[in-house]
């Protein structure tokens, strides 16, 4: 049987969303590792970790990669940052 096994890595931050932006730009950078999996990413309080925020859509796209805007965005699914509007 082949095991996976999944870093847990703890980064603090002063609420929810400067997390979940903190987790984006972690996840993001991340994808420079052939086996890193950025959709998996959640954040959650520090005294509730079984409560998880997902931070990345990870929707599968027509091309076979996954969509790696927020969880709630708006839109089209993409790889890449929308522009600011």
């Amino acid at each position: 049987m082949n095991r996976r096994y999944v870093i847990h890595l703890p980064i603090v931050a002063a609420d929810l969303p400067a997390a979940q932006r903190m987790a984006r730009v972690v996840g993001r950078w991340l994808l420079v590792l052939p086996r890193a999996e950025p959709g998996g990413t959640t954040v959650s309080a520090e005294d509730e970790q079984n409560v998880r925020h997902w931070v990345f859509c990870d929707a599968p796209m027509a091309n076979g990669r996954r969509c790696l805007l927020g969880a709630d965005h708006d839109g089209p699914c993409s790889r890449r940052l929308l522009p600011a509007r």
